[in-house]
């Protein structure tokens, strides 16, 4: 089983995910949780790299929406702007090829065997599992069914005669937005948050960490970190 540390312990314990059979529901993040790395930044790199965007310009402003993201401070709306531009207009068959090429170069190297054990565990539980993430759901639906999870709340771009116009559509699924998003995805389910786990390595999904009864910090930043070990809360590397 995965080792999961307790703050205050003299080391770590051993506690399977089947041990509240009342749990239902596994969310998990995605970025630096389920993958190691942030597919969102490395998206960014990729567009530079292949020249599909000026290449000096988009890096900076990528690098600096990344520092943002980590201080808490991130403008999601604007963020989700910069990061829909490269696809504005563009058919669908070629943004499926520039993917194909990101998968492979980008996020294939970062998948983590701890982390495809972890969805085994929970999948094995009979639990319905999830991953939520602010990354729009063009660069990570295909990453999800890759995990094998195939319900996926991301932030969306808009969509007009199926290109995408750069606009964000609905609640990005960011902060307290992945609060909304869960509810909203509840409401027509038979599923519940009764005895729910959410997985994640950053503060800025504390919303939801404290919502649910099973939170766990996985690599988590200095702030999650903290906030953990003050809760009691579960921490785990899946690296």
């Amino acid at each position: 089983p995965l080792e999961l540390y307790h703050p205050g312990s003299s080391g770590y314990a051993c506690r399977p995910a089947t041990e509240d059979p009342a749990v239902t529901l596994a969310i998990i993040d995605l970025d630096n949780t389920l993958i190691g790395g942030d597919s969102d930044y490395l998206w960014g790199r990729f567009v530079c790299e292949r020249g599909l965007v000026d290449g000096d310009d988009f890096a900076a402003r990528n690098d600096q929406f990344y520092e943002d993201y980590k201080r808490g401070e991130l403008d999601i709306d604007a963020y989700l702007r910069f990061a829909l531009s490269p696809l504005v207009g563009r058919p669908r068959e070629e943004l499926d090829a520039w993917h194909r090429d990101f998968m492979a170069s980008k996020i294939e190297p970062i998948m983590l065997p701890k982390a495809a054990e972890l969805i085994d565990k929970h999948r094995q539980s009979g639990h319905e599992l999830l991953i939520i993430t602010a990354t729009n759901a063009f660069i990570t639906r295909p990453i999800a069914l890759a995990l094998g999870i195939e319900e996926l709340l991301a932030s969306e771009g808009e969509m007009v005669n199926g290109m995408y116009t750069g606009e964000p559509l609905g609640v990005p699924s960011y902060h307290a937005g992945k609060v909304t998003r869960l509810n909203q995805w509840l409401e027509n389910r038979e599923t519940s948050l009764e005895g729910a786990w959410f997985y994640s390595d950053s503060h800025n999904d504390l919303p939801l960490l404290e919502l649910v009864d099973n939170p766990v910090a996985v690599d988590p930043d200095e702030i999650l970190l903290a906030r953990a070990m003050e809760k009691g809360w579960p921490v785990i590397s899946l690296r």
